[in-house]
């Protein structure tokens, strides 16, 4: 008898898994279900279709029902949803029939969760944006000429693109956040920079705001209850504040599953019942860093885990490791990337680590429009392994971060990233890229050189008065217009060691610059002529300056 092979759903992971089992296995029946009548679509591209930079919505269908059942041989039904898996007589159950099966794939995805908002039943003037019937809902009601302000819920990462491409076709948007920063993914420095890029693009952002009420009237909502008796008005919502595993089905059956719901599989994409495998955002896969089972819903993983089971069940032995949170998003202009672990994992995970942060030229900078980028890494604290990493810029985020993210993934060292032989023209790279030179960077520090002080900490430091010399080596010109830090002393590095004996040997000293690197050539001189605690601010004035919109300082009272 041949293989029968059932999959639930069609969007991603399910089509992946068809695919490959029917390269893998001529002879397989193969039966696809989907409950929509949409099948294997590009979800991730939705807010860019909403824009028109994706022409239009056939772009986003990346293969048909046609291609699977010609192509593939597939039996693919839609509209058709499974309502009950029978898994001690291996069959699932529709409204239609009922289907036996050997191995069964489950792709059932997520669903963009909704909170209890009081009124919102009532209206109809909002939709989530994860589905094409989303967008469909969005071009018809929210982009129209009547339609001047909407409000995105959410700052992750659909959030944020959707609000991007609102803009860029002349809505009026405010993004409500509950939490304290926009893209939460990231430490809240970089965040800041995000939110600075957002709202220069005319977006206005308020945070820490959970919302329990809309007012309603005639089915529409009208205005947003942001608490204490603040109101937004607004002409439609786009619901954005996260997904939630659909795994109910599996649940009741008593497979294994993370807080969320996500069900843990091995790394062939077994769940724990037996004869079934799951892939997709309705899964958790191991952390490769922390070596716990982990939500990391992004295509990548999607696709990948899809194959990996389709392959797996009709006899094959591929397995998915895991992932470590890569990610990307495009902010207008900029680009925001990470990789593996942030501060706030690597201490809830128990694991001492140092960090490097460096402002450097993407290209070099006699090349035409050169621009900065900036790439923090953090290292196990005693072996150096690189552990993650966040990077911002214009140009040359998507390298380095890939470039990171295949050192993660190897196990490199910090201190082997000077060694990487990087491709190198002008318009592409300086001839020490970024990368290198965060390894570089790093070096410095471990042989005992200037330690570097993060703006964070320079900005607590700083709001609970505590004794210390800033010396701002720039030249006088780059400080106008308010352009230094409070209380900072400016001594150009060029006068540097004619002004040594106005700096005290007795309290620390806090240099900076522009971006790092006059700052660390002072702390070499001081350390030569005898200072002992000495800091470079990592970063420089660019850094600080993009922090401290964000973060304003606040002075602690002297008692």
């Amino acid at each position: 008898m041949n293989n029968r092979i059932i999959i639930i759903g069609g969007l991603s992971a399910g089509p992946s898994a068809a695919a490959k089992a029917r390269r893998e296995d001529e002879f397989a029946d193969i039966k696809l279900f989907e409950k929509t009548a949409d099948i294997s679509y590009a979800t991730c591209g939705i807010p860019y279709a909403l824009s028109g930079h994706i022409a239009s919505r056939e772009k986003l269908l990346v293969t048909d029902v046609e291609m699977l059942r010609k192509r593939f041989k597939i039996d693919v039904h839609t509209i058709e949803e499974v309502t009950d898996i029978d898994i001690d007589n291996k069959t699932v159950i529709t409204p239609i029939g009922e289907y036996p099966y050997d191995k069964l794939v489950f792709t059932t995805g997520a669903k963009t969760f909704v909170p209890p908002i009081t009124n919102l039943e009532k209206a109809t003037n909002w939709s989530a944006c994860r589905s094409l019937g989303d967008f469909d809902h969005i071009m018809k009601d929210g982009l129209v000429d009547s339609v001047n302000h909407i409000t995105v819920m959410g700052a992750g990462l659909i959030g944020v693109e959707v609000a991007e491409n609102l803009i860029n076709v002349g809505k009026k948007v405010t993004i409500i956040e509950g939490g304290a920063t926009v893209l939460p993914m990231w430490q809240p420095k970089f965040s800041a920079f995000a939110q600075n890029v957002l709202e220069d693009k005319g977006i206005e952002i308020i945070k820490n705001t959970f919302v329990k009420n809309v007012i309603v009237e005639g089915e529409k909502i009208k205005q947003i209850d942001l608490g204490n008796g603040k109101f937004l008005d607004t002409e439609f919502v786009v619901m954005s504040v996260g997904i939630k595993p659909n795994t109910e089905l599996l649940l009741k059956k008593g497979a294994a599953a993370i807080g969320n719901g996500a069900l843990i599989v091995n790394q062939n994409m077994e769940t724990s019942l037996p004869g079934i495998y799951a892939a997709g955002d309705n899964v958790s896969i191991e952390n490769l860093i922390t070596h716990q089972a982990d939500y990391l819903p992004l295509g990548t993983h999607s696709n990948k885990g899809g194959r990996a089971a389709g392959f797996n069940s009709v006899g094959g032995n591929e397995k998915l490791f895991g992932g470590y949170k890569t990610a990307i998003i495009q902010l207008f202009d900029y680009t925001l990337a990470r990789t593996g672990l942030g501060p706030r994992d690597l201490e809830k995970a128990g694991i001492n680590y140092k960090k490097t942060l460096i402002v450097a030229g993407s290209t070099p900078s006699y090349y035409p429009n050169p621009q900065d980028i900036t790439v923090e890494v953090f290292y196990e604290d005693s072996d150096f392994t690189i552990l993650g990493a966040e990077v911002f810029g214009q140009v040359g985020v998507d390298k380095r971060v890939d470039v990171l993210s295949t050192a993660i993934y190897a196990k490199l060292k910090i201190t082997d990233l000077p060694q990487l032989d990087l491709a190198y023209a002008p318009p592409y790279s300086p001839a020490k890229d970024p990368v290198l030179v965060a390894g570089y960077v790093a070096e410095n520090v471990i042989n005992r050189g200037c330690s570097p002080l993060s703006v964070e900490e320079l900005h607590q430091l700083i709001s609970e008065n505590e004794e210390m010399y800033i010396i701002d080596v720039r030249n006088p010109s780059e400080r106008a217009n308010g352009q230094f830090i409070e209380s900072s002393i400016n001594i150009p590095l060029e006068d540097l060691r004619e002004n040594l004996h106005k700096i005290p040997i007795d309290k620390p000293v806090i240099l900076h610059c522009a971006r790092g690197m006059r700052g660390y050539i002072a702390a070499k001189i001081l350390a030569q002529h005898g200072f002992k605690n000495i800091n470079n601010l990592a970063g420089g004035f660019k850094i600080w300056k993009e922090y401290v919109r964000q973060y304003p300082m606040v002075f602690s009272e002297v008692l």
